[in-house]
């Protein structure tokens, strides 16, 4: 039987914490999330680019003009901390909140991979809840394809960090989780995105080698994505081998739902696992 560290890791997208009738924080979300969050929960969370950006807008009218890059730093600046006072506001006050910002650095580095799992693994025995983000407003696009390039030339298997659902996904394969949860706009995977009656239930095998034969079966299903810079179904099942490798069941769910509604299996959601 797999040993696990923690009991979940979750992670929740940008366009899941929007409320878009309203160009605002989806406070009703981020409310439910948070007070479901105890120590042994890791929780990785999109939204302080696009939160920014509202912020921005609600605060001077209109938004941004000139380099991508240059205007994604500023947002992301503007909105990480109004992203994690919210949290803050909702959570349980028994517990710690702390904030990791990583890159793929730290998850490249032996040395630096190390530290974070040890500080990620602390947090449960110290009664506090991590909320992790990538470090988008220091991260230089340009700068970041040039030491990936590097690390290529050097290594096998390279850590991008390209987006959230990676970053959730190195985080599992640093502290096994029991559970991977992935929270978007959808229920789980589609075989027709438009068909509802479409939705796969469970991507399964009797070993490890046939579960990601039938992950990749199933990405041949996937196409698109919420928002400029996300990658979609299809990377999310690509970024979820390693997990399942290591014995961590992976759940695909609607942000609509709780995540206790996910794990006693209430809702629907896509569920990966061996067995």
């Amino acid at each position: 039987m797999t040993a696990f560290d923690i009991e979940l890791v979750g992670k929740i997208g940008s366009m899941a914490l929007i409320d878009k009738a309203n160009n605002d924080i989806d406070y009703n979300v981020i409310a439910r999330i948070s007070r479901e969050l105890k120590p042994g929960y890791m929780w990785v969370t999109s939204g302080a680019t696009e939160i920014g950006r509202l912020d921005y807008i609600h605060r001077v009218g209109n938004e941004l003009k000139g380099d991508y890059a240059d205007i994604k730093t500023d947002y992301a600046a503007q909105g990480q901390s109004i992203l994690l006072e919210t949290y803050r506001r909702f959570m349980d006050s028994r517990y710690s909140l702390r904030q990791f910002l990583v890159e793929h650095q730290h998850f490249n580095d032996p040395m630096k991979r190390e530290h974070l799992k040890a500080a990620l693994l602390r947090c449960p025995l110290q009664g506090a809840i991590p909320i992790i983000n990538y470090n988008d407003p220091v991260c230089s696009e340009e700068n970041r394809k040039m030491e990936i390039q590097a690390l290529r030339s050097c290594h096998s298997k390279v850590v991008e960090c390209i987006d959230n659902d990676e970053t959730a996904s190195q985080i599992a394969c640093l502290v096994r989780p029991k559970y991977l949860l992935i929270l978007s706009g959808l229920d789980g995977i589609y075989t027709d995105i438009h068909n509802a009656d479409t939705l796969v239930r469970h991507i399964t095998g009797s070993t490890v080698e046939e579960v990601i034969e039938n992950i990749e079966y199933y990405q041949h299903y996937c196409d698109g994505a919420s928002r400029q810079g996300a990658n979609g179904a299809r990377a999310k099942l690509e970024y979820v081998k390693d997990p399942v490798r290591q014995g961590t069941t992976v759940l695909i769910a609607n942000s609509k739902y709780g995540i206790r509604d996910v794990l006693e299996d209430r809702v629907p959601y896509t569920k990966i696992s061996v067995g």
